[in-house]
């Protein structure tokens, strides 16, 4: 690796551009996990049909093949490695005007439209404010330890 720079404005901004790299990739590593689960359970479903029916013509079923690797685990290595965990703010808009603005984390699956991602700290003032409100399927308050 090439020489860091000394001092520590530089340096937060080389980290905060790798941890946003890390972070755009998250989804990456989480839809080729899922994928891979999805082939391992197709293939076990078909090594089983296949030995029934190696057992119902009486021939000797094959042994599995060799494992080259071991299996990788299925966390999500970045968020199980310390980072700290994003959040998001979804505005939703109505005919009748603006409902209540909604904080997400960062990985729910709730969030519809265009979301702005903010800090926890945000997050946290966000959170006081009654026009916005915490999304009750991944619940953001609690993640970050306010309770009502």
């Amino acid at each position: 690796m090439t020489a860091l720079p000394p001092d520590a404005r530089r340096l937060r901004a080389i980290l905060a551009f790798i941890e946003d790299r890390i972070a755009e990739n998250e989804a990456v590593g989480i839809y080729l996990r899922l994928q891979r689960d999805a082939v391992r359970a197709a293939l076990a479903e078909a090594e089983a049909e296949a030995e029934a029916g190696a057992e119902a013509e009486g021939r000797p079923r094959p042994g599995p093949p060799p494992r080259r690797r071991p299996a990788l685990p299925s966390f999500t290595p970045a968020r199980d490695a310390g980072r700290p965990r994003a959040f998001v703010v979804q505005q939703k808009r109505t005919p009748d005007g603006p409902e209540p603005a909604v904080i997400h984390t960062d990985d729910c699956t709730m969030i519809e439209g265009t979301a702005h991602p903010i800090r926890a700290h945000e997050a946290r003032v966000a959170l006081t404010d009654p026009n916005l409100e915490p999304c009750p399927f991944c619940r953001p308050d609690s993640e970050l330890g306010i309770l009502e």
